[in-house]
C-alpha cells in the first residue's frame, strides 16, 4: 500500500469523495469552467483546487462577490452538476485509496464526507461501482456548517456509532483535513492530481 497510514488500528474510516475517492476534480473544473463562461465569470484553476471541500452553492454565492456579479446561484448550481454528470463516463478512481477501500470492506465501517451534492456523489460513487461500500453519506444540505469546520465528520461518526478519536479521514484539500483534525480525527493527505505520479513513486 502506497499511502502512508497513520500507526494503529481504526474503528472507521470517512472518505471525502472529489479528489479522495474519485479521481474528479479536473472534470468539476471542466464543468465549472463551462458552466460559468456562460456568464462571463472567471475560475482560476488553483483557486478552484484551494476552495476543494467548499459546497457548490457557496463557490457561486463567493464567486459573485468577488467579481461584482449576480450569478443565479441555483441556476448555475443546476447547470454545473448537469455538466459534471455528463462528463461521468470519463471518471476514474484513485487507485491508492481504492486499496484502502477493499482492504478493509466489511471489516469496519466507511463514510463518505463531502461538500458536493447527494446526486452528485451518488452518481459518482455509481459510475465507479463503490456505492454499496458505504454505510452513510454525508453531504451538502446534510450539515450546517461546511469544511473547514468539523461537524460534517463529526455527524459520519455520529451515524457510524464511533467516536472521532477512532476515525480515520481520507481527504486531498486542506480545508478537508483542517476539518478532520478539528473533530479530533486522524487524517491522510491524497494529493491532487499534478502531484500524484510523484507522490505515490
Amino acid at each position: 500500500m502506497k499511502l502512508k497510514v497513520p500507526q494503529g488500528s481504526f474503528g472507521a474510516y470517512l472518505f471525502d469523495c472529489d479528489g479522495t475517492i474519485a479521481d474528479s476534480m479536473p472534470l468539476h473544473y471542466i464543468a465549472w469552467k463551462k458552466a460559468l463562461a456562460e456568464w462571463n465569470c472567471e475560475f482560476d484553476e488553483a483557486l478552484f483546487y484551494a476552495w476543494g471541500g467548499m459546497p457548490i452553492i457557496e463557490i457561486i454565492s463567493t464567486l459573485n462577490v468577488r467579481h461584482g456579479l449576480a450569478m443565479p446561484v441555483e441556476t448555475v448550481s443546476s447547470r454545473k452538476e448537469g455538466l459534471y454528470l455528463e462528463l461521468l463516463p470519463q471518471l476514474k478512481v484513485v487507485p491508492e485509496v481504492l486499496e484502502h477501500i477493499e482492504a478493509q470492506h466489511g471489516r469496519i465501517p466507511f463514510a463518505v464526507v463531502s461538500g458536493s451534492t447527494r446526486e452528485s456523489v451518488t452518481a459518482s460513487l455509481s459510475s465507479l461501482k463503490l456505492l454499496d461500500r458505504f454505510d452513510t453519506l454525508v453531504c451538502a444540505g446534510d450539515y450546517k456548517k461546511s469544511k473547514p469546520d468539523p461537524e460534517a465528520y463529526l455527524l459520519a461518526a455520529a451515524r457510524l456509532g464511533v467516536t472521532p478519536d477512532t476515525c480515520l479521514v481520507f481527504e486531498d484539500t486542506d480545508m478537508g483535513i483542517q476539518a478532520a483534525i478539528a473533530a479530533g480525527m486522524a487524517a491522510v493527505r491524497i494529493p491532487q492530481p499534478g502531484q500524484r505520479s510523484q507522490s505515490f513513486a
